[in-house]
């Protein structure tokens, strides 16, 4: 049994880069569904869906490449944990790597980016940075 399941996702992501698999399959939930969606619409994954399997739904995640073959998530690392959580208000919200990369953000309104939580003015809990 996994105890923190986004970082068992995070882990997944980052080892499949790591032997240039071109897919990545992990159990569903909603959360991982949201930081999918998240990954795909800032450019580092090129897809995702979610298999109709019992006893538990699968979520398949296609990575995506440079012409080189070099992963475009260069990394990804877990910041809230289950031990440690960490939020931030929406003014304390952290740059990733000087604007390069992206945090994801768990708000009231849902899982967004740093950037979007800033413009939205809500703060949160910071899931994960990505670059």
């Amino acid at each position: 049994m996994v105890n923190d399941p986004i970082a068992d996702m995070l882990t997944r992501i980052r080892n499949a880069g790591y032997v240039q698999h071109r897919k990545v399959v992990m159990p569903s939930s909603t959360i991982k569904v949201n930081i999918a969606r998240i990954l795909q619409e800032e450019g580092f994954i090129k897809s995702f869906n979610v298999t109709d399997e019992k006893p538990q739904p699968n979520l398949v995640l296609e990575l995506k490449y440079t012409g080189k073959g070099v992963p475009v998530v260069n990394g990804i690392e877990r910041v809230s944990r289950p031990g440690r959580r960490v939020y931030a208000g929406y003014k304390d919200i952290p740059w990733v790597r000087s604007g390069l990369g992206v945090n994801i953000v768990s708000t009231p309104q849902g899982l967004m980016t740093g950037r979007r939580a800033r413009r939205a003015r809500v703060g949160g809990e910071i899931l994960c940075n990505v670059w």
